[in-house]
C-alpha cells in the first residue's frame, strides 16, 4: 500500500527553505524556485542545497556533470556504466553527497524535453536507491516527488511537446533537432517511478549497501537490471515462484531458499559453533548475493556463515513476511499453545506453508542436540535470531514492540519443537 507522501505545498516549503538559490547575470539576479528545479543544460557554481562543507560544495559541481554525462547532455570518454559508478561510489563514501544527488536527479528530471535524457535521470535514481537512502530530513521530498510520477505518462508526453512547441517558436532552426530528442526511447517513466517508490520504501529502512568494499561494475549492472527483473531478495514469494518457472518449473519451493539452505549443511552449518548468530563477512555475503540473483552458487564457498547471512537476509527482505501479516496476531496470541501454533500454520497460503515447513524442518536439524552440543545454538537460540525474520511486528511503540518480540520467539520455538516436518525432507 502506497502512503500518502507530503502535499504539493509542503514540498514547496522545504524547496524554499533547503535551496541554495543560484543567482545569473551581471547583476546577480536570483533564479527562481521552479527554475532552480528545471533542467538545465550548463554547469553549476555550487551546490543545489545549503551546506557549509567545503568539500561537498567541490564535488556537488563535479557530479551535476556526471548526472549530465550518464543521462547523455554532456559529452564523456566514460561509458555509462563506470559514470553510474564514480557517481554512486562518491556517494556511497560522502554521506552528505546523497541528497544532493536526489535533488540534482529531481532537476534534470523535470521539464526535460529530451526522453532518452528523461529516461536516463530516472535510471540513475533507481540505481542510487540500491546503494543508499536520503536523509531522513530529505525522504518526504524525494517520496513526494515520485509519488506524482507513478501515473504521469501522458502527462511527461504531453508537457515534453508544449515545451517544445515553445522552443520551436522561439527558434525554428531547432525544430529538426528537437523532434529527435522526443521520440520515446526506453520504458515508461512510471515504471521507473514504481521501481524507485518501492526502493525508497525499503532503503530507508534497510540503508543500502553494507559493508568496506566499494560499489563495483558488477553491483550497477546488477541495479539497473532490477528494475526489470525483480531481483530473488526483497520480491514477494509468489514473484520468485513466477520468475523461476522457466528454468525449475517443477520445484515446489524457492530455489534461493533451497539452495542456500543446502550450501549450510554441505559446508559444515550444522557443526559450526554461532551459525546464525556469527555473521559472514558482509562483503563475501554482498558477492554471494549478485551471484545468487543470476542463478549460481560458487564452488568456492568454505564459510557456512555467509549463506547463513544471506539466507537469514532472503526471509527478512522478503516483500511479505513468509507468516503473512493477517495471521500476525494469532500467532503472538498463541506462543504458549503447541496445538494452537501448528494450527496456524495450516491456515496459511500454500506456498507460505510449504516454505515456512521447509525452513522450520531445516531448523529442527540445528536443534537436535548432538548439534547444539557443537553449534551452542539450542531451540531458544535458533528461535530468537530466526523469528524476526518470519514475523513483523507493524506497531511503532517501543513497548508493544519489546513485548511482541518475547511472543515472536516463543511461538517459533513451539514450532521447531513441535511441528511436523517429515513431508518436506527431499522436497525442493
Amino acid at each position: 500500500t502506497l502512503r500518502k507522501p507530503i502535499s504539493q505545498s509542503s514540498m514547496a516549503d522545504w524547496a524554499s527553505k533547503n535551496l541554495n538559490m543560484h543567482t545569473q547575470g551581471i547583476f546577480r539576479r536570483r533564479i527562481s524556485i521552479s527554475n532552480m528545479l528545471s533542467w538545465n543544460g550548463g554547469s553549476i557554481k555550487k551546490p543545489m542545497l545549503i551546506t557549509s562543507n567545503r568539500t561537498i560544495k567541490k564535488e556537488a559541481c563535479e557530479m551535476f556533470k556526471l548526472v549530465q554525462s550518464y543521462m547523455g547532455d554532456r559529452q564523456t570518454r566514460l561509458d555509462r556504466n563506470h559514470v553510474a559508478l564514480v557517481t554512486v561510489t562518491k556517494c556511497w563514501s560522502i554521506q552528505g553527497l546523497r541528497d544532493e544527488l536526489y535533488i540534482q536527479l529531481i532537476r534534470q528530471t523535470t521539464d526535460n524535453v529530451c526522453y532518452r535524457s528523461l529516461a536516463w535521470g530516472w535510471e540513475l535514481m533507481a540505481i542510487s536507491l540500491a546503494f543508499f537512502s536520503p536523509s531522513p530530513k530529505f525522504q518526504s521530498y524525494l517520496e513526494g516527488y515520485i509519488y506524482r510520477h507513478l501515473d504521469s505518462d501522458e502527462n511527461i508526453a504531453q508537457r515534453i511537446k508544449e515545451l517544445v512547441d515553445l522552443k520551436n517558436k522561439k527558434n525554428s532552426k531547432s525544430r529538426k533537432k528537437r523532434k529527435q530528442n522526443t521520440e520515446d526511447e526506453g520504458l515508461p517513466i512510471s515504471t521507473y517511478a514504481k521501481y524507485c517508490y518501492r526502493k525508497l520504501q525499503k532503503v530507508a529502512v534497510t540503508g543500502g549497501k553494507k559493508g568496506l568494499r566499494k560499489p563495483t561494475v558488477e553491483e550497477i549492472t546488477h541495479a539497473r537490471n532490477a528494475i526489470l527483473t525483480p531481483s530473488l531478495f526483497g520480491s514477494s514469494l509468489e514473484e520468485i515462484m513466477l520468475r523461476q518457472q522457466d528454468m525449475y518449473p517443477g520445484n515446489k519451493l524457492p530455489w534461493v531458499q533451497t539452495q542456500l539452505s543446502q550450501q549450510v549443511l554441505a559446508l559444515g552449518g550444522e557443526q559450526t559453533e554461532g551459525i546464525f548468530r556469527i555473521p559472514g563477512d558482509i562483503d563475501e555475503v554482498n558477492a554471494l548475493k549478485l551471484q545468487v540473483d543470476q542463478w549460481r552458487i560458487p564452488s568456492s564457498l568454505s564459510d557456512p556463515n555467509i549463506p547463513a547471512s544471506l539466507l537469514k537476509l532472503w526471509y527478512r527482505e522478503l516483500e511479505e513476511p513468509v507468516i503473512p501479516q493477517q495471521f500476525y496476531k494469532e500467532c503472538i496470541s498463541n506462543y504458549e499453545n503447541p496445538d494452537a501454533a501448528v494450527a496456524v500454520v495450516q491456515l496459511l497460503p500454500e506456498l507460505n506453508r510449504l516454505v515456512l515447513c521447509y525452513l522450520i524442518h531445516f531448523l529442527q536439524i540445528f536443534a537436535q542436540p548432538s548439534n547444539v552440543g557443537r553449534t551452542k545454538m539450542d531451540v531458544n537460540n535458533l528461535a530468537m535470531v530466526m523469528a524476526p525474520n518470519c514475523l513483523r511486528c507493524q506497531s511503532d511503540d517501543p513497548r508493544v514492540i519489546f513485548e511482541n518480540t518475547r511472543k515472536e520467539m516463543s511461538f517459533l520455538r513451539m514450532l521447531i519443537v513441535h511441528l511436523d516436518t517429515s513431508f518436506v525432507s527431499g522436497l525442493v
